[in-house]
């Protein structure tokens, strides 16, 4: 599996982050399609796309309301468990920066 993903991203080994294991690729493979990332121009376009980026309604400046879209797919669900996995470790690169901010 970790040589099909490797294949897929072009060199990038997503195995190597905390929290990433051979689930959360095969979600990344299944809902992004053969594009892959390249589909998306910013990174805003990919998060929206994904329902993470909260519906903020502004009006004269002013936050009215800020709700993340309803709607789900398997990649979001695998990324929240990563984030999950990800701060339920006690060591690891990810964590230490984690915790710098907390």
């Amino acid at each position: 599996m970790n040589q099909i993903g490797f294949q897929y991203f072009e060199g990038v080994d997503l195995m190597a982050i905390e929290g990433v294991n051979d689930a959360t690729v095969m979600a990344f493979i299944s809902e992004i399609g053969l594009e892959g990332i390249k589909k998306f121009k910013t990174s805003k376009e990919f998060t929206a796309w994904l329902r993470l980026a909260p519906n903020n309604k502004i009006s004269g400046g002013k936050v009215l309301s800020h709700h993340l879209p309803k709607g789900s797919n398997r990649l979001k669900i695998s990324l929240r468990q990563s984030a999950n996995v990800i701060g339920n470790l006690k060591e690891g690169h990810l964590t230490r920066k984690i915790h710098k901010f907390l």
